[in-house]
């Protein structure tokens, strides 16, 4: 499987013209040897890989590392690749750029004399866009423990309870379950604060009738789930609910709309052009979606500026909503994978107007 994921940076080899490529960033790490450790590198070749480390983790690595030799490190790592480097014969050594900041670069530039250090831009990040089954099996999994723990603690939502009450009691229960922990800071949302997609919990208490936007997503294995239910506390006003229903059909047509060949920017307007035909398009102002895996946000970016396709084996969210300042606002979000013909959502919470 991990000889299978490797196999994805031969273009890169053959496009940059470079000997090896030298990864930093843990999630790549993580794809192409299986490491799940908090510092390394990894130098890989067409059909050779090193694993880099210090003697910290020189035993995790001889139980995950796969595919490549593990090599314990000198005081500083840039001098063991450096070695290697000169060892090999590598003349033209390609980096993550994107995730290489000035300072690291300089100090690869000073250590790795005699080699040509060649930029690989954030594209490089791509060969995780498409998902192997093994992953998908994860995603599935975590995404399943994720919203079984919000089914657990819906109860809770009720007048007086504060947004930071809901936000902890869902970690708890997700801890409970088997994760790892959170995938990201929940945003709790209610009343007016659902105008602003990124209102993190805070001492709030909910009101009746208020609606309360819950993004929410747990982290297993080094893979996170992402999804949004937005419920009212409390049987909410015709405003209100015609939002929700009017982003729940968007996010209806969106996920019937994906199959492999669509563009992100068409699919992205299959839920914009609903949403603005109903009135309310200048309140929907981020892009549908992204992917998930290692990262909470992968690529591909569903979005009006995306240049991307989806491909079959992608995992990526479908995440309309509608925010109206001084008001409040709904999401509604499901994570689902493409498939041959279309796609599976694997969020199995409840995305109707659920009222507590």
């Amino acid at each position: 499987m991990l000889k299978n994921r490797r196999s994805r940076l031969k273009s890169f080899f053959e496009d940059y013209a470079v000997d090896a490529i030298l990864l930093t960033d843990l999630r790549n790490i993580r794809y192409l040897c299986g490491f799940s450790g908090s510092e390394a590198a990894l130098l890989v070749t067409a059909d050779r890989a090193w694993f880099l480390c210090d003697s910290r983790y020189t035993e995790q690595a001889a139980g995950e590392v796969e595919g490549a030799v593990v090599k314990e490190c000198a005081p500083v790592r840039l001098d063991t690749i450096s070695e290697l480097c000169s060892e090999q014969g590598f003349a033209r050594v390609g980096f993550e750029a994107a995730h290489t900041t000035v300072t690291a670069f300089r100090r690869m530039a000073d250590k790795l004399v005699g080699v040509e250090l060649i930029e690989i831009g954030s594209h490089f990040d791509e060969i995780r866009s498409c998902k192997d089954s093994s992953e998908i099996d994860l995603l599935s999994r975590v995404a399943l423990l994720a919203s079984g723990a919000l089914e657990k603690i819906l109860y809770m939502i009720k007048p007086g309870a504060s947004e930071i009450d809901i936000a902890v009691a869902l970690e708890f229960e997700m801890r409970k379950s088997g994760a790892d922990g959170r995938a990201f800071d929940f945003i709790v949302a209610s009343g007016v604060r659902g105008a602003m997609p990124h209102g993190v919990a805070t001492s709030r208490q909910i009101q009746s009738g208020d609606l309360v936007t819950i993004d929410y997503g747990a982290l297993k294995d080094g893979y996170h789930s992402d999804e949004t239910v937005t419920v009212a506390c409390g049987k909410p006003d015709a405003r209100s609910a015609d939002i929700h229903a009017v982003v729940k059909a968007a996010h209806d047509f969106a996920i019937d709309a994906v199959k492999p060949g669509m563009s992100c920017r068409d699919l992205d307007n299959v839920a914009r052009s609903y949403i603005s035909s109903k009135g309310y398009g200048d309140y929907f102002g981020h892009g549908l979606g992204h992917g998930v895996g290692l990262e909470i946000h992968e690529m591909p970016n569903l979005s009006p500026r995306s240049s991307a396709v989806l491909q079959e084996g992608m995992v990526v969210t479908v995440e309309p909503g509608i925010y109206i300042p001084g008001f409040g606002g709904v999401r509604i979000e499901d994570t689902v994978v493409v498939t041959g013909d279309g796609c599976r959502v694997i969020t199995v919470a409840d995305k109707s107007l659920i009222v507590l």
